[in-house]
C-alpha cells in the first residue's frame, strides 16, 4: 500500500501557471510580443463557470430542465483561467466597447488566436490529456 499522505492538501501541487503568446499583435515598448499568463483552476471554479452558462428551459411535458450553453461555458472557463492581462478590468473592456470578460476576448482576439487560447486553457486544466500521456508523465 502507498502512503495516503501524498493526497493531503498540503502535499498537492499548487495551481499551475503558464505563459503563452496568444497574439503577435500585442507588443511591449521594445516591440516584443507580450505573453499572457494562464492558470489552472479547481473543479469548484469549473463548476461555477458551468453553472453560470446553464439556464432552465422548458422540456417535454412543460418540465424545466437545465441546458448548458457550451460557447458561454467555454468563454467563462477561458476568462477564469487568464491571470494576465486582467480581462475583468473595466477600462480594458471599455477600450473595446464591451462589458464582460467573455465578450472582451471575442472582440480583442482573432478567431485563430481565440482558438489557440481555448486549446491552451483546456490543456492546462487537464481536459485534453489522454491516459497514456498521464502514465508517461507519472513515470518521468
Amino acid at each position: 500500500m502507498s502512503d495516503l499522505s501524498v493526497f493531503f492538501a498540503q502535499n498537492a501541487v499548487a495551481e499551475t501557471t503558464e505563459d503563452i503568446v496568444v497574439s503577435l499583435r500585442f507588443r511591449d515598448a521594445a516591440g516584443e510580443p507580450v505573453a499572457w499568463k494562464l492558470r489552472s483552476m479547481t473543479e469548484e471554479e469549473n463548476e461555477a463557470c458551468r453553472k453560470a452558462a446553464t439556464k432552465q428551459v422548458k422540456g417535454k411535458n412543460g418540465m424545466r430542465v437545465p441546458e448548458t450553453n457550451s460557447d458561454e461555458y467555454m468563454a467563462n472557463l477561458v476568462a477564469a483561467s487568464i491571470a494576465y492581462p486582467n480581462v475583468k478590468d473595466a477600462e480594458l473592456q471599455k477600450s473595446y466597447g464591451v462589458m464582460g470578460a467573455g465578450p472582451l476576448l471575442k472582440k480583442m482576439l482573432l478567431p485563430g488566436e481565440y482558438a489557440l487560447l481555448i486549446q491552451k486553457v483546456q490543456e492546462l486544466n487537464g481536459f485534453q490529456r489522454d491516459m497514456s500521456e498521464l502514465v508517461d508523465e507519472v513515470k518521468n
